[in-house]
């Protein structure tokens, strides 16, 4: 049968860790041991409490629901474990219908498109940046117009960047801060002016804040729901995946503007079932023991930092020390010619590694590459061996 896919899936770029996952397995196909250091994805349990918690839900005989359908039988602990989580964490008060609990955030990105852009409508997203945001407009046959980040501006997006007819047009603008992938961190002035921003243009602004609780060196990544008004004007996405190393668990939230959570929560309602009951309760038990179970996986994380950025320098090829997210994000060596797919390919080519590279992000991520710190210590390690042994080659 000479089925047509859907006009749209045309529209969608190459999804960037995909193509990866297919160069890994043709390398290995060719007998060849790769390391590969792209992907963000904790090689680390989830801590014994969440895992325990979830455990208990399932295995409790007197719950008659805990195999029931999400939706149906919600668990009151995690709206308002997330509630106090936000209270505890930002001093930031949540009412009721600012809350919407979700699938983690990629999927919950693309929802929310669903429930607020319509075909032709316009969306504002970062480059380099996550690409689901672009995917998620896409879906909606929306559009999207990208604010480029600068190194020179500490990779923060410019305002003053955005065109004022995009202004006039624009319905929802992208923000990611600790950034993924350039590591950036924005102080509480940033989501000032990004408020402010949406107030002035009637632009709902998005924080993606999927990275606030992988911070070091003493630094705390602020909310912008801590700026006053900013339920008006944003939302804001927060995950459990990267900070409770619970990837697999798809579990997150969306809180602010009422009317969009709303939204979001009737596409919700009409094409997912929300998700087991055993995880509900899990999520909420890891948001109310964040201050004992976060610092132990961010030691982790610390550790490897310090041995890449170390490796790096050692090589020639020094980079800045992040202070947040799980990613190392540096200039590619100067006799690659700002080319991050030269020295992707290189790198697999003569060592066997797998990077990033940031043109994957777009073009403005050209001439950087990201290594994620989510492998075993012992597999950065080779790598890092691995590619100082081609370094002055």
């Amino acid at each position: 049968m000479g089925l047509k896919p859907a006009n749209r899936l045309e529209k969608l770029p190459p999804y960037l860790f995909a193509a990866l996952r297919r160069k890994i397995a043709d390398k290995r196909a060719q007998g060849i041991k790769i390391i590969n250091l792209g992907i963000g994805d904790p090689d680390t349990p989830t801590p014994d409490p969440i895992v325990d918690e979830l455990l208990r839900a399932v295995q409790d005989t007197a719950d008659p629901d805990r195999h029931r359908y999400g939706c149906d039988c919600p668990v009151p602990q995690l709206p308002t474990a997330i509630r106090n989580f936000y209270k505890r964490r930002y001093n930031v008060d949540l009412a009721d219908d600012q809350i919407a609990v979700t699938s983690g955030s990629k999927d919950a990105i693309v929802q929310f498109c669903f429930g607020l852009l319509n075909p032709g409508d316009l969306g504002i997203a970062p480059l380099p940046g996550y690409p689901t945001y672009n995917i998620g407009h896409v879906f909606c046959s929306a559009g999207t117009h990208y604010v480029p980040l600068r190194q020179q501006n500490a990779w923060l997006l410019d305002f003053d960047e955005i065109p004022p007819e995009v202004c006039q047009t624009a319905k929802l603008l992208w923000i990611n801060y600790p950034n993924n992938p350039t590591t950036a961190v924005a102080p509480l002035e940033f989501f000032k002016q990004a408020v402010e921003f949406g107030r002035k243009h009637n632009i709902l602004t998005c924080h993606d804040s999927a990275y606030s609780e992988n911070t070091y060196d003493g630094y705390k990544a602020p909310s912008i729901m801590e700026v006053p008004g900013a339920a008006d004007t944003a939302v804001e996405f927060f995950s459990l995946s990267k900070g409770f190393n619970m990837t697999g668990w798809r579990v997150g939230c969306v809180v602010g503007n009422p009317s969009a959570v709303k939204a979001l929560k009737t596409v919700k309602d009409n094409i997912d079932n929300g998700f087991m009951r055993g995880i509900q309760f899990a999520a909420a038990a890891a948001l109310d023991n964040m201050e004992s179970l976060v610092p132990p996986i961010n030691a982790v994380y610390k550790r490897r930092r310090d041995m890449v950025a170390s490796a790096l320098a050692e090589a020639g090829w020094p980079v800045d020390v992040p202070k947040a997210t799980i990613y190392i994000w540096a200039p590619v060596p100067e006799k690659y010619n700002g080319s991050s797919a030269a020295f992707a390919e290189d790198l697999l080519e003569k060592a066997g590694v797998v990077i990033t590279p940031g043109r994957g992000y777009g073009v403005t991520g050209d001439g950087f590459y990201r290594i994620s710190l989510t492998y075993p210590d012992d597999v950065i390690q080779e790598a890092l061996d691995r590619i100082r042994s081609i370094a002055g080659k």
